[in-house]
């Protein structure tokens, strides 16, 4: 897990009723949480949401044409909703909110962190400058 990007995650709650947030993998490992949300929980979330991302992708031609890219699921509860997004190559944001959320905030809040994370995950690690051959 990447604790460098919880940091991140975390600010997907400033929006009022968003709730956890997670970072996960494709093959539904996960890569960042947010700070409040315990680990067990998170990973079995991350298995989840891979699926449910797989089912999702696969569902494209429902609209009409196969070739319809997948960018978004959102899944309602008596409780509150799940979204997820693709968050860059191989990588799915989700979050969790109560049933008053702001819908259009938290997708767009969701969108900016997805363009952040997008950059940290593809920059290559800096090079230590200050040591010579």
């Amino acid at each position: 897990m990447n604790d460098d990007l919880s940091w991140m995650l975390d600010s997907a709650l400033e929006i009022p009723g968003a709730l956890h947030a997670v970072l996960i993998s494709a093959d539904g490992l996960l890569m960042a949480r947010t700070k409040d949300f315990h680990k067990d929980n998170a990973d079995r979330v991350a298995a989840a949401m891979s699926g449910v991302q797989s089912l999702s992708r696969s569902l494209g031609f429902f609209c009409e044409d196969p070739r319809q890219a997948w960018r978004q699921t959102l899944v309602e509860f008596d409780g509150g909703w799940v979204f997820l997004i693709s968050a860059g190559d191989g990588a799915y944001l989700g979050v969790s909110a109560s049933p008053d959320v702001d819908m259009q905030d938290i997708t767009f809040r969701m969108q900016q962190l997805v363009s952040q994370l997008g950059k940290a995950l593809t920059t290559p690690p800096r090079e230590n400058l200050g040591a010579h051959s």
